[in-house]
């Protein structure tokens, strides 16, 4: 039979192409980039592989990334130099965090290099940077000891259930929970000890879980973030009616365990904090906090200082991007490091990107620019 191509988005169709100063009209960084509605470059988000070994209904359906669907070849991929050196010029920006994605970025054959590399870079003001990396932690058992080795400062870990049957749905590989749970722990052992817990919360399949998520991790030093069930991409099938909003979150939660409200812990952060109150009414540090993310109910476009490196070297200006800058043709093609920190500060600058703040006028399975989004498992969460 021959084989059968199902094709996503227009993620690998023709792509923008950067404009490059000349040498002569090349400026020296200045650790400050604005984009057009003044916002800062703060976090690259660099994604390292479009491969996956979860088939979760939100972001990889097993319908759409079946036997049949044709990864990357690796040549195609960006190496770990020219990762290195992307980063190292973004950091040059003013690029302060640096968070490893994918697909699932373990699957990547000797990531732990990568990191070790990444590790070494410096900021504007001299500081490493803030190195992270989310995973599914199907791998985390592992790996946790040779990343923390390596150089890496933080982990997040995508677990929507601990009900084993709802996880092994969700995931739709029959993964089971306990081995999530094992990378989380094996990362605690390794000295990862600001680790992060994502849920993604979908009305009807596993909101029933919050309470026990939030007992769960509730006095363990791990925060725990809801986050709203989002529109990314083209193949989720995402509709209104299963998001519950961030509020509902809290309201179910307050029903039993109070929380207070806490400061935002960085500009542009995206996850409200909520700390777990003591007898007193008070944040009890030592109960911990949790996060929501009301990626579709609150946008927070406003301060959204985030750019995405597809593992292909294309940049994406925002999550809902229907288009990316083909900068792999650039470090590639003999152009200097001067040039392209020209090319980046010129593609940043004119940003104007606001889909969360757009959506509701915005034509369903679309970019701001009207045409279908790229996919989350191809430019990471």
């Amino acid at each position: 039979m021959a084989e059968r191509v199902i094709p996503i988005a227009d993620q690998r169709a023709p792509v923008l192409q950067p404009v490059v100063p000349v040498v002569d009209a090349c400026q020296a960084p200045s650790g400050l980039l604005l984009d057009a509605r003044g916002r800062p470059l703060r976090d690259l988000r660099i994604s390292v592989t479009d491969r996956c070994n979860f088939r979760c209904s939100y972001c990889m359906p097993k319908e759409v990334f079946d036997q049949h669907y044709r990864y990357l070849p690796h040549g195609d991929l960006l190496s770990f130099e020219e990762i290195t050196r992307v980063a190292r010029l973004f950091l040059a920006h003013g690029v302060r965090k640096l968070r490893l994605t994918g697909g699932e970025p373990l699957l990547r054959k000797d990531l732990e290099r990568l990191v070790e590399q990444l590790a070494a870079l410096r900021t504007v003001d001299g500081r490493a940077p803030d190195l992270t990396l989310t995973t599914n932690g199907s791998l985390l058992a592992r790996k946790a000891r040779a990343l923390k080795a390596a150089g890496l400062s933080r982990v997040t870990v995508s677990l929507d259930s601990l009900d084993d049957a709802v996880f092994r749905r969700m995931n739709d590989m029959d993964f089971p929970v306990a081995g999530v749970l094992e990378g989380i722990a094996a990362a605690r052992d390794a000295g990862f000890d600001h680790l992060k817990v994502n849920m993604v919360v979908k009305r009807g399949t596993n909101d029933h879980e919050i309470p026990a998520m939030a007992r769960y991790f509730r006095g363990t030093g791990i925060t725990l973030r809801f986050i709203e069930y989002m529109d990314v991409g083209a193949t989720n099938g995402w509709r209104m009616d299963q998001v519950l909003p961030s509020a509902q979150v809290i309201a179910r939660l307050q029903a039993e365990l109070p929380l207070v409200p806490l400061a935002a812990s960085a500009p542009g952060e995206t996850a409200k904090r909520w700390g777990w109150a003591g007898p007193d009414g008070r944040h009890d540090p030592a109960l911990g906090e949790i996060g929501v993310i009301s990626s579709v109910t609150q946008a927070f476009c406003g301060d959204c200082n985030r750019a995405r490196l597809s593992m292909e070297g294309r940049l994406y200006l925002c999550l809902f991007a229907s288009q990316g800058w083909d900068l792999r043709s650039l470090l590639r093609g003999g152009v200097s490091d001067e040039q392209l920190l020209g090319a980046v500060a010129g593609i940043w600058g004119q940003r104007s990107d606001r889909y969360s703040e757009l959506r509701a006028s915005l034509p369903a399975d679309s970019g701001s620019s009207g045409t279908r989004r790229i996919e989350m498992s191809y430019i990471g969460g």
